[in-house]
């Protein structure tokens, strides 16, 4: 038996080929096999020609953009020295940011590592999931109550496990 989303009928084009993808069995366009959408690549050509452009400005007003830059980041117009200005306004700030940014990676790395394996979910997830890599909250396992576990069930499921473990 063959798989119906798998099949294509002969003389179609595969941009034009109907996708069954678990959405109660209507049969969708899939637009992303095949050629390219038109309007990404004119996009594309225009950021390419921006981008072309404001290189070819840079390079003929160097002089002017390095200017502005000396003046607003403070070496322009030095106190002691030529940068004194800078370590005391603008370049003080350089510390701060990179302090800032480490402390929210590390969050971010710390979140990620203990919160819920599905997708989107941003709960705690204590709950391994047996035969998997996956730390679940007890929203998504499957074998955690939701609306917290009483005494009886935490010694039935010790039993089981007991049960389980003493088996082979």
């Amino acid at each position: 038996m063959s798989d119906p989303a798998a099949t294509t009928q002969a003389g179609t084009s595969p941009a034009a080929s109907m996708t069954q993808a678990g959405n109660g069995g209507r049969s969708v366009p899939n637009a992303d096999i095949g050629g390219s959408n038109p309007a990404k690549r004119i996009g594309l050509g225009l950021f390419l020609v921006l981008c072309v452009v404001g290189l070819a400005f840079l390079i003929a007003f160097f002089g002017a953009v390095r200017h502005w830059l000396a003046l607003h980041t403070g070496t322009l117009h030095g106190g002691p020295d030529l940068y004194y200005n800078f370590w005391s306004g603008f370049g003080s700030d350089l510390g701060e940011a990179t302090l800032i940014t480490a402390v929210g990676v590390g969050v971010y790395t710390g979140v990620r590592k203990v919160n819920c394996h599905t997708k989107g979910c941003w709960r705690i997830g204590h709950h391994t999931l047996e035969g998997t890599p996956y730390i679940l909250c007890r929203k998504h396992h499957p074998y955690v109550p939701t609306k917290g576990a009483s005494h009886e069930h935490i010694l039935e499921q010790h039993r089981k496990f007991k049960e389980a473990s003493e088996a082979p």
